[in-house]
């Protein structure tokens, strides 16, 4: 349980890092990634106004939506959404933010997934 904590906390201390430099504006958000064992969350974040506009994930329980997410085809399906949903609020560009993750697995399968349906990264 301590590696668990410990592994965390590195992550988070890396997240910080990325943050001090990567900001989203409301002509080019933020993509924010969220990581756990059984779901992925991503957002589209305005960091000026301090607001997110847009949000998916496969936690997301509206119209059936609700899918396993601990695995990569999920992850691509949540890519396509979120691209689908910021091309509905007139957003082709985003900023990545990998959340302190390692850009590999189910990270990368939502940045490349949202790439293909269309946003520039």
């Amino acid at each position: 349980m301590l590696r668990i904590a410990a592994k965390n906390k590195t992550r988070q201390r890396v997240h910080d890092r990325i943050r001090k430099k990567v900001m989203g504006t409301p002509e080019r958000p933020r993509l924010n990634v969220y990581r756990s064992l059984n779901h992925i969350y991503v957002q589209l974040i305005d960091d000026l106004k301090g607001v997110t506009l847009a949000a998916a994930s496969t936690a997301d329980d509206r119209k059936g939506a609700r899918v396993a997410g601990g695995n990569v085809a999920s992850a691509k399906m949540v890519g396509k959404k979120i691209a689908e949903l910021a091309k509905e609020k007139g957003v082709s560009k985003v900023v990545f933010d990998r959340g302190g993750y390692i850009y590999h697995g189910r990270v990368k399968a939502v940045a490349d997934a949202a790439r293909e349906a269309g946003l520039q990264f």
